[in-house]
């Protein structure tokens, strides 16, 4: 070979060298070294063909000059050219193939064949192969070429390969990371985990929900600094238990947010393990605060319920010594020789009869468990009867009530309900004032088809925000343990039973109207 061409292939080698170094796609590697092979090497046909390690056959991969059956065929390792290539992993000159009992056919009418082995790193990646339909086509030198091209090769495809690996399992990573956000997003369970320092290292959707605090600001953060409060709810002291012990452990706590809410939460600890070290600890947030205030009301009702059997009893046991008083004043008036005194005293003790004779009668029929029946009655009755009841409580807390009743139209309506619906209103306008102030109640027409119960109070108000959301279940804004949020949210259901609606007028400190419309009959 001249020194002129030896350079050119040595330049060539250089630039193949660094080409291929930077290409990392397997598919387009191989097509660049069949290309190289054409341009550079002058060769008319090559083929590579790749050992496949689960079956030990060499596979086509890539090839030019060959046709598609040649390209199909596998070829075992040992079998031909190419397969003794790959058992010995030495370049194999044949100078007439119709000599060799074992060729494996190639291009049609080939005669020499020159195949060396892709070796990277001391394993086999495949053979190179190239053909020629004249005997003796091939040198030494020729092999030389293709030996030094193929071992550029072989790193190559090792290189492509390995970062097609890398890429698929980065991918597959990335797959299941997003797949486990998706998972973490979508329960409505609370999770975190922390790491032996208490710092936080992920903190899911609902916690962000249930904390008000972004997992983008929750990350990394130390916990009890974060999160003061958990120190005295014990949470802190459990993780770390958890983190010696390596035992999981649960507990419920009534957790006060940063923005002082109250909630009542399960929590279940686990280690977080790694190679069988314990690397932190994972925590489960469960948020049990509407089912604790179900719960609650469900047992307030139970005691209403048994408060309502015994305030009946002891109506009908009250009825039944003030019929006999009753009788016998009325066996007294038929005395004529009574004193004026006498029949005075008489006469305010019937009046005294009726009055405990209507406060029974309200006990019986708002204490009844019976269906309620809708008929016509007088929205200026129910609310007389209700106060009738709530009057005392009202006296007892200083509380002044004025009254403004109208003659109005009868409704259609279930006295009980609208009972309970004026007596929450009223209860909810003495609670709001704390033992001072006024309460107005005022029934009046509303344009010609519906009558209006009114309950005004001199209160601190309410803010347009509580005022968004007063009449949805459960929500309150009494201390825990002094209401259920259920108030509101019934007498709004009764009162859209009954085909009218409940308005709320309010500002903070100028007190709060509740208007009841009711069509009439």
């Amino acid at each position: 070979m001249s020194e002129n061409k030896s350079t050119r292939l040595l330049n060539a080698l250089i630039e193949i060298g660094q080409e291929l170094a930077s290409t990392t796609d397997l598919e387009e590697l191989l097509e660049r070294l069949l290309q190289i092979s054409r341009e550079v090497f002058r060769f008319e046909n090559a083929i590579i063909r790749l050992l496949d390690e689960s079956s030990g056959e060499l596979v086509a991969a890539a090839a030019f000059g060959y046709a598609d059956e040649a390209v199909r065929r596998t070829i075992r390792l040992g079998q031909g050219v190419m397969g003794r290539v790959a058992v010995e992993r030495v370049p194999v000159l044949v100078e007439d193939v119709q000599l060799l009992p074992d060729y494996v056919p190639g291009i049609p009418g080939a005669r020499s064949e020159l195949a060396v082995p892709l070796i990277c790193r001391d394993k086999l990646v495949g053979v190179l192969n190239v053909e020629s339909p004249a005997p003796g086509a091939f040198s030494d030198e020729d092999v030389e070429l293709l030996m030094t091209l193929g071992r550029q090769a072989a790193i190559a495809i090792d290189n492509a390969r390995l970062y097609a690996g890398l890429r698929e399992l980065s991918t597959e990573h990335q797959r299941l990371h997003q797949f486990n956000e998706r998972i973490l997003g979508s329960i409505s369970l609370g999770v975190y985990t922390v790491d032996h320092d208490l710092r936080i290292t992920s903190w899911n959707r609902r916690m962000a929900d249930l904390s008000g605090v972004p997992a983008s600001a929750a990350r990394d953060a130390i916990l009890p600094e974060l999160f003061p409060n958990l120190v005295a709810d014990g949470v802190i002291d459990r993780i770390r238990t958890v983190l010696a012990s390596g035992e999981p452990a649960k507990l419920r706590v009534t957790h006060h947010s940063l923005e002082g809410t109250v909630r009542f939460q399960k929590r279940r600890l686990a280690p977080l393990f790694e190679n069988d070290q314990i690397m932190g600890v994972v925590v489960i947030v469960e948020d049990i605060t509407e089912f604790k205030r179900l719960l609650d009301q469900t047992i307030q009702s139970e005691k209403l319920v048994e408060v309502g059997r015994l305030a009946a009893g002891i109506a009908h046991e009250i009825n039944n010594p003030l019929a006999v008083i009753a009788y016998a004043i009325e066996l007294l008036r038929r005395d004529e020789e009574l004193a004026p005194f006498q029949v005075e005293m008489a006469e305010r003790i019937e009046t005294e009869i009726e009055r405990l004779k209507t406060l029974t009668g309200g006990l019986l029929s708002f204490s009844s468990s019976k269906e309620g029946r809708r008929r016509l009655v007088d929205l200026k009755e129910i609310s007389e009867e209700v106060l009738s009841l709530v009057r005392f409580e009202l006296q007892r807390q200083a509380i002044t009530l004025e009254t403004d009743f109208a003659e109005l139209p009868l409704v259609d309506a279930d006295p009980n309900k609208l009972k309970q619906v004026v007596i929450n209103l009223v209860m909810n306008a003495a609670q709001a004032m704390h033992g001072e102030g006024k309460i107005v109640l005022r029934t009046c027409r509303h344009g010609e088809q519906s009558v209006e119960l009114v309950v005004a109070d001199t209160g601190p108000g309410i803010h347009e925000e509580v005022q968004a959301q007063m009449f949805n279940p459960f929500f309150t804004t009494k201390p825990e343990g002094e209401g259920t949020g259920l108030g509101l949210y019934l007498c709004r259901n009764i009162v859209k039973e009954h085909g009218g609606e409940i308005l709320v007028e309010s500002a903070p400190g100028g007190g709060a109207t509740f208007r009841v419309r009711l069509p009439v009959q």
